[in-house]
């Protein structure tokens, strides 16, 4: 009996795209695998799973699972989306207690694991697990075929789509539901603002247990027909040996330029460095693989990017501008720089990306801010609001937790729906010379992110400081290597301005009479370029900056191990 697929827009598409294209390719081995392949491979996996569900139907059961990155993830993935299941990726660098945390909370049918991961597996369904979801081992699902005939079929179900989890700095990590036509709408946005094609090959390093890896490096790229090449765990003297591969004296011809690369600040802060490590060779053809003409877009996202960074890669590249953009597992991509490099301003998010509704809501009065009251009539100074969104792409409700998803929307009286609090703070402002590219959607004032209303908003003396701004500053220094500007109590000021500090090698001797770069020297570098008041009073020096896997920063916690009792609950 021949397989099918529901007649959904993705696999619409995948059956459209030509059979003998390259869909996926693992960087390590060289294996390629086609997009007639991978039509195959997923209906066979459909049908196993159906095997494996005890005569239950699938359609809206959470499946989570545990597969390495590469073409069994792709295959495992897309399969319980045909399921009409709710995909719920695990990641395996977490502990055992937090992967059973989210098995229970998503209510899992079924834990899917590759054989790679099954000691994971076991070791989270051996104790404390309430849920008891079936325990299903994936073998290796490669079958290779292209001759057996897939048939799509009209969609018996509504339901399905992916589950991701928040990170869970402040509470218990939610599941964020994002249903099937969430997942289209998102990446049907992607696929106009950033024209991903079938001439694209995109260079994977990502984890995909978040958004920025599952939707802007897989879901989308597939949905044009483009050409993903995994490489994960990310490390970077192999990722410019494959960039720099077709630039190479006997290049192999099988090797095409990267021309779309989506990664994190700190992937490219680290490309950066060890690029002057690499052989004059490798050097040279590191640099052509990046220019313009060969990587036809580098975006970075999820963290906020340095001003250096960002210069340091156009001057290497040769002129290539990275592009920022906005985005948070509740909503996808919501705000992005244009194609135009003049579009691409230091320091701004850019527009709403198309089909995204946004606005800015006064974070002091609660007001919309219109387009032209930007600036407060009284004070002279940028009015801080709160981003709020709205359109297809956001997401619905957080799973089984209805009190959370009420106190995450405001609903609006005129017709259109209820508006998501991001709770991200930003100001607006028109930039000379932006926003004339062609893209209709990339025009009028940016939106430039000042960060988060519990963390990165520091009220001192009457003033609002966005820790953002201050971060950016500081590593335009060259004595600092990382930093994490935070906000501590203050009796005097309510709050003040504080700075964990990692030296670079030059700050390690910057200081007077060759000792550490200081306070003091700190507070001589900014006192140009920063009002005095956005200035830290405080610095602590430390050997390294805790991040996680999209290179995010939990200020919350920093703030405790390094000032412990002295800061109070709800300072930062």
């Amino acid at each position: 009996m021949a397989s099918t697929l529901p007649r959904l827009p993705l696999f619409e598409a995948l059956k459209k795209h030509d059979d003998k294209s390259i869909a996926v390719i693992h960087s390590l081995s060289g294996r390629t695998f086609t997009y007639g392949e991978l039509v195959n491979d997923v209906a066979a996996a459909k049908d196993k799973l159906r095997e494996n569900a005890n005569g239950k139907s699938t359609a809206g059961e959470r499946i989570s699972f545990l597969v390495e990155n590469g073409y069994d993830y792709v295959v495992t993935l897309l399969s319980i989306l045909a399921s009409h299941a709710v995909a719920v990726p695990l990641s395996p660098t977490f502990p055992a207690h937090e992967l059973r945390y989210i098995i229970d909370q998503s209510e899992s049918f079924m834990l899917l694991s590759s054989n790679k991961f099954q000691e994971k597996a076991d070791e989270v369904l051996k104790e404390g697990i309430e849920s008891n979801p079936i325990n299903y081992r994936q073998e290796k699902i490669v079958m290779g075929k292209t001759d057996d005939h897939v048939t799509l079929e009209d969609a018996k179900s509504e339901e399905g789509g992916i589950m991701l989890y928040t990170s869970g700095t402040t509470n218990r990590p939610k599941g964020v539901l994002l249903s099937q036509d969430i997942l289209t709408a998102q990446s049907m946005s992607l696929l106009e603002a950033w024209n991903y094609s079938d001439q694209d090959v995109l260079l994977h390093v990502l984890p995909l247990h978040h958004i920025h890896g599952t939707i802007n490096a897989l879901l989308t790229p597939l949905l044009a027909g483009s050409t993903i090449e995994f490489q994960f765990p990310f490390n970077a003297t192999a990722a410019w040996e494959r960039l720099a591969a077709p630039f190479l004296p006997n290049a192999d011809p099988i090797k095409r330029p990267i021309t779309f690369l989506t990664v994190v600040p700190t992937i490219y802060t680290r490309l950066l460095s060890s690029h002057t490590s690499l052989s004059p060779e490798l050097k040279q053809a590191g640099r052509a693989a990046l220019a313009p003409s060969n990587m036809r877009l580098n975006i970075s996202g999820s963290a906020a990017l340095p001003t250096p960074v960002k210069s340091a890669w156009t001057e290497l590249s040769g002129g290539n501008v990275l592009l920022e953009r906005y985005g948070m597992t509740e909503v996808g991509m919501a705000l992005s720089c244009g194609l135009s490099f003049e579009d691409r301003v230091d320091g701004s998010v850019g527009w709403p990306l198309p089909s995204v509704q946004a606005r800015l809501v006064d974070t002091e009065t609660g007001q919309v801010i219109k387009e032209g009251e930007e600036m407060d009539a009284t004070t002279g100074r940028e009015r801080h609001g709160e981003i709020q969104l709205r359109g297809p792409t956001v997401f619905r409700e957080y799973w089984k937790n209805a009190e959370a998803t009420a106190k995450e929307f405001v609903k609006d009286d005129d017709g259109q729906g209820s508006w998501f609090k991001t709770g991200d703070v930003a100001v607006r402002r028109k930039v000379q010379g932006a926003g004339k590219g062609k893209q209709d959607w990339a025009k009028g004032p940016l939106y430039f992110i000042q960060g988060r209303k519990s963390a990165d908003i520091i009220k001192t003396g009457g003033e609002k400081v966005s820790a953002l701004e201050v971060e950016r500053e500081m590593l335009s220094l060259r004595q600092v290597s990382e930093v994490a500007v935070v906000g501590l109590p203050s009796e005097a000021w309510g709050q003040k301005v504080a700075a964990v500090v990692v030296l670079s090698e030059v700050g390690r001797t910057a200081g007077r009479g060759g000792k550490a770069w200081s306070a003091l020297d700190m507070r001589k570098g900014l006192k140009d370029v920063l009002a005095n008041y956005k200035i830290p009073q405080e610095m602590r020096v430390v050997d390294s900056i805790p991040r996680n896997a999209m290179g995010k920063i939990n200020k919350k916690q920093l703030v405790e191990q390094i000032w412990g009792a002295e800061a109070k609950e709800g300072s930062v």
